[in-house]
């Protein structure tokens, strides 16, 4: 089964443009049933803070979601914006997950909102997963965003909750690009696990982004990276190669501090 991250030039605030930008750059790529596709966060109108103008209150950019699972028959994960319930003016920053019968898999909220971030966005406080691939080989994967990438314990948390596989979507900065880098292989390495990370490129009315989308495998090797222009990365995920590593150097069972 194959990951395939869609590293796209994000629209400010356009979510029809990047609905079509989306499809334009997977109309080439072969997706097979049961393959997974990751989108960035909040790939339907970049990284804006104006949840007026950018909650998906009417489920379009869910729609969107299920009908590209649908056409593909692939597991889709996208960020997103929604209204918080409850708490007037606030939003959540989502990463939603969806089969390809259109079932939510997961919604996980972003647990650590980007400094400023915070003043909309009201944090999630539950890390989260989901279960990809069929019967035969089903893989345990823990869904991040952007910030969360520089906080190890969330993702220990996945690692505690079975995580085989971090699927991150974000609007990370070129200015800190070598950290993304970085942090992403850190994350594989200390959890013996697969990490997908999607970025987007271009730029919006305040920063520019490189992209640098990349995939690693559990012993840290990088499987997969792009450069810096809109693009789809597809890569071959075996989750024996997850199970074999581990049996076989079990650092993951030594942790000590939680």
């Amino acid at each position: 089964m194959k990951v395939h991250l869609v590293q796209s030039d994000v629209s400010w605030e356009n979510a029809d443009a990047n609905f079509a930008a989306t499809l334009d750059l997977l109309k080439d790529v072969s997706v097979a049933r049961g393959d997974l596709i990751l989108l960035a966060e909040m790939f339907d109108t970049g990284f804006s803070f104006k949840i007026e103008r950018t909650a998906d209150r009417e489920g379009k950019t869910l729609d969107f979601l299920r009908g590209l699972a649908s056409r593909t028959g692939a597991c889709v994960q996208g960020g997103r914006t929604v209204p918080a319930p409850g708490a007037d003016g606030l939003g959540r920053n989502v990463m939603t997950v969806v089969g390809p019968d259109g079932r939510v898999l997961a919604e996980y909220v972003k647990v650590h909102p980007f400094q400023r971030e915070s003043e909309r966005f009201e944090p999630g406080r539950a890390v989260l997963t989901y279960t990809w691939g069929g019967s035969d080989l089903p893989m345990t994967v823990c869904p991040a965003i952007c910030y969360d990438l520089r906080f190890p314990e969330l993702f220990r948390r996945g690692l505690q909750r079975g995580a085989e596989m971090f699927t991150l979507g974000a609007c990370w900065p070129e200015a800190r690009a070598h950290h993304w880098r970085a942090l992403l292989i850190a994350r594989a390495i200390e959890n013996q696990a697969f990490v997908a990370g999607v970025n987007r490129v271009g730029s919006d009315p305040v920063l520019k982004y490189k992209g640098g989308s990349m995939v690693i495998g559990p012993r840290g090797e990088v499987l997969a990276e792009a450069a810096d222009t809109p693009c789809v990365l597809s890569v071959e995920i075996d989750p024996a190669e997850v199970r074999s590593w581990r049996s076989a150097f079990s650092a993951w069972r030594d942790t000590r501090l939680m």
